[in-house]
C-alpha cells in the first residue's frame, strides 16, 4: 500500500493511536472476559470446601468503560471483516465522519484490507481509557490493541479508539494497523 493513501485515511486515527499507544499496559490479564458479579441464590446451602474461592474482580468505572469500548471495537471490526464498509463508515463516531468523507473511506478501506487477505481471527492484547487524546476534544475514550491473523498477513495489530458519544453509545473514532 502507498503511504500517501494511507496517510489521508488514516491520519484520524494515527492522531488517537500514536499518544495513546505508548500509555498503554502490557498484555497481562487483557483479553479476559467480563467477569459476570457475584450473585448470591436465596437458600442455597453453604459451600464444603475448605479452600476459599476466589474473590471475583472488582469492576470499576474504569474497567467498565474499557469492556464497553472495546465491544463496541471488536463489533465495528466485524463489519470491516464482513467488507461492509459503507455500514463500518455509517456506525463510526461523528468525529470521524467529519474527518474522513464517506467516498475517501469507501476508496481507502479496501486499499487497507485487502492486502491483509480474508480474517482469520483477532484477540484484545491491550486496552486503555483515557479522557484526553491529543488532538482530540476532551472526553471519554477507549483505545484497544487488537492481534490479528489474516490469510495474507500472519500477524497484524489493528489499533481501535472509540469514543463514548452524547447519546451514551461507543463508536470508533479511529483505525490503523500495523
Amino acid at each position: 500500500m502507498k503511504k500517501s493513501a494511507l496517510r489521508f485515511f488514516l491520519l484520524p486515527a494515527l492522531l488517537v493511536a500514536g499518544s495513546v499507544y505508548a500509555q498503554l499496559k502490557g498484555p497481562g490479564g487483557v483479553g479476559q472476559g467480563m467477569t459476570l458479579p457475584n450473585i448470591p441464590v436465596p437458600n442455597a446451602p453453604a459451600a464444603a470446601s475448605s479452600t476459599a474461592a476466589p474473590a471475583p474482580e472488582a469492576t470499576t468505572p474504569t474497567a467498565e468503560r474499557e469492556a464497553a469500548g472495546q465491544l463496541a471495537a471488536a463489533g465495528w471490526l466485524l463489519l470491516l471483516d464482513r467488507r461492509d464498509w459503507g455500514r463500518a463508515w455509517d456506525t463510526t463516531a461523528s468525529t470521524f465522519r467529519m474527518s474522513v468523507p464517506i467516498g475517501a473511506w469507501m476508496d481507502g478501506i479496501p486499499k487497507v484490507r485487502d492486502p491483509l487477505g480474508a480474517f482469520v481471527e483477532r484477540q484484545p492484547a491491550e486496552k486503555a481509557y483515557k479522557t484526553k487524546l491529543e488532538g482530540r476534544p476532551d472526553g471519554e475514550y477507549v483505545t484497544v490493541i487488537f492481534l490479528a491473523r489474516f490469510s495474507g498477513k500472519a500477524e497484524v495489530q489493528e489499533v481501535v479508539t472509540t469514543v463514548l458519544e452524547p447519546d451514551g453509545r461507543w463508536r470508533v473514532t479511529g483505525y490503523s494497523t500495523r
